[in-house]
């Protein structure tokens, strides 16, 4: 079992990251904490992000936006981008072995992991532009 030390700044990090639906950055857990009721510093939000990353309570996804997110969500799984909103959603399909196969004898490494990030245009972006 992880030694954790889950203070109450750093719990409420975690439940509003557990609890939402997408993937927050830092600014958005920040604001969501004060909707419900917290008033943490800028500094201790980072700090817990950086500590729950750690203890591998949340995984951060660096999706090449210039901020990370936030998913609470630690089980294999892959992500698909908007490339007009920025939504982000996950993709349970795993990564194929034949393509861990491929990049381990072009590369050789031993590959330990794989995170896929997927581009497109969400449902809602092409309606929006067939309107």
């Amino acid at each position: 079992m992880r030694n954790l030390n889950l203070t109450s700044q750093r719990q409420a990090v975690y439940d509003i990251i557990r609890n939402s639906p997408d993937h927050p950055t830092a600014a958005e857990v920040m604001i969501r904490l004060v909707e419900h009721g917290h008033n943490l510093a800028y500094g201790t939000v980072y700090n817990s992000l950086r500590y729950l990353s750690d203890k591998q309570l949340i995984r951060e996804l660096k999706l090449g936006e210039a901020a990370s997110r936030y998913d609470a969500r630690m089980d294999d799984h892959q992500h698909i981008i908007c490339e007009v909103c920025g939504a982000v959603d996950e993709v349970m399909s795993q990564v194929p072995e034949e393509w861990v196969r491929t990049v381990s004898a072009e590369t050789g490494y031993s590959i330990s992991h794989a995170h896929v990030v997927f581009g497109g245009v969400c449902s809602d972006c092409r309606s929006k532009s067939l309107n």
